[in-house]
């Protein structure tokens, strides 16, 4: 088992045509994921890696109808207009790579995947990645077996790159991943901690979960609530980066997420909440390793 994507996963890439999404295509590809279609309106009748392109995901799914998943990377005016696309034609999982989209159109996205029952990673997410079965986006760049072994370790990471480093870390300590979730830096973030972990609960396959949470934002201390109330039972190794951004208030860091109002956001207190619901809590990233040994 796995969680959001696996080996019947079905993708669907829309702005398939640009340059990032064009040089990770072939990326996934080889990896083994189906990628099926691509859209970029005017760009109909083209192909990236072989992969057919559509002028509208309505024609895209009509010549492919078992696709299950869109990974978005437009632009950032034309997120919201290609996240409603991709739920009006009722594909419920949507992985959005693209940043900068604005906080109102998210806010609108996820608003009417709520009501859609559609699922979004992202955005700012630089994907999904379960191993062996399939990747979506940039995630464990050109070579994702070097970090990324299958297993039985899910993660969780706001950040992008640490997703991987985490992965590394986990493997280097005699493990495997379940499925590594890149959630994204935002201030909305359409999965959060929480509902990761929700779904890591119900997975068979992940008898852990690692989280990589920065400053800014509750969804740390959401996650720490989640465990209070019984609903997350598995051990969950945390890390916080930018604890040492608290001496230096003044200072912007990270992502749009990344801010701070009083108590609220900051890495000590995320930890000490997360420690206070039972979550197992490292100071330095490398003490995963220690803390999964001691937990597995």
């Amino acid at each position: 088992m796995s969680i959001f994507i696996d080996e019947d996963t079905k993708v669907l890439v829309q702005g398939i045509t640009g340059r990032e999404a064009s040089e990770k295509v072939p990326e996934m590809l080889e990896y083994g994921t189906e990628v099926l279609a691509g859209v970029t309106p005017g760009k109909g009748g083209e192909e990236v890696a072989g992969v057919p392109v559509y002028d509208s995901v309505s024609q895209a799914v009509e010549k492919n109808p078992e696709v299950n998943t869109s990974l978005i990377y437009v632009p950032p005016f034309a997120a919201k207009d290609a996240a409603f696309e991709a739920i009006e034609n009722d594909i419920k999982l949507l992985n959005i790579i693209t940043e900068r989209i604005p906080v109102k159109d998210t806010w609108k996205i996820l608003r009417k995947a709520e009501k859609n029952n559609v699922t979004v990673v992202g955005p700012t997410s630089v994907g999904i990645m379960t191993p062996g079965e399939c990747k979506l986006g940039p995630i464990g760049g050109n070579q994702p077996e070097n970090a990324y072994d299958k297993g039985k370790v899910g993660i969780i990471s706001k950040s992008g790159g640490m997703t991987t480093e985490t992965a590394w870390t986990i493997k280097q300590a005699g493990y495997g991943v379940s499925t590594a979730v890149a959630i994204g830096g935002d201030i909305l973030a359409g999965t959060t901690f929480a509902d990761a972990l929700r779904e890591f609960e119900d997975d068979e396959e992940t008898q852990a979960v690692v989280m990589y949470g920065e400053l800014g934002g509750t969804y740390e201390q959401e996650a720490a609530e989640l465990i209070e109330d019984g609903e997350f039972t598995k051990p969950l190794v945390a890390f916080i980066a930018g604890e040492f951004t608290e001496n230096l208030p003044s200072r912007n860091y990270g992502h749009a997420g990344a801010i701070i109002r009083g108590d609220s956001g900051k890495p000590s207190v995320k930890k000490k909440k997360l420690r206070d619901a039972g979550a197992h809590v490292v100071d330095k990233h490398h003490e995963i390793q220690d803390k999964l040994d001691d937990l597995l």
